[in-house]
């Protein structure tokens, strides 16, 4: 992988996790926004050398909902930058990598994204995520 891209954490309130990142912390709100087809409410935070993508669900049938219903609130996924998200997705089930996507879907920012299975990487999910632009500047 490239670069780690960010750190998805799933929080039940998103206003109040974003003061406690940029209050005690004193990191930068850099966005919100909503990404429908994920039923999410999304802020990215900068944390210096990472983002920190805080995930609140809108609705029970979101998966974050389900994963703070299983586990509470906390680390959800780490983000990998790719340049190519095709190829490294191929190159991922060539190695026999599981993959939740069989294609790329478009995520936060516009990104597309593509998750594998924490049974195929030692109990983390794992997201790649390609950026708009990403594949030009190789």
């Amino acid at each position: 992988m490239e670069r780690v891209d960010h750190i998805g954490i799933a929080v039940k309130n998103l206003d109040e996790a974003v003061s406690y990142y940029t209050d005690t912390f004193g990191c930068p709100l850099l966005k919100i926004e909503e990404v429908e087809s994920e039923q999410v409410r999304v802020a990215f935070i900068d944390a210096g050398n990472v983002k920190l993508e805080l995930l609140e669900p809108m609705s029970e049938t979101s998966a974050i909902y389900k994963f703070i219903e299983k586990k509470g609130e906390g680390v959800h996924h780490i983000a990998f930058g790719v340049n190519d998200i095709d190829s490294r997705m191929e190159e991922l089930r060539g190695n026999g990598v599981q993959l939740l996507n069989e294609v790329p879907k478009k995520g936060a920012g516009g990104a597309l994204v593509a998750f594998l299975h924490p049974k195929s990487s030692k109990g983390v999910l794992y997201e790649l995520c390609e950026k708009s632009g990403e594949k030009e500047k190789r």
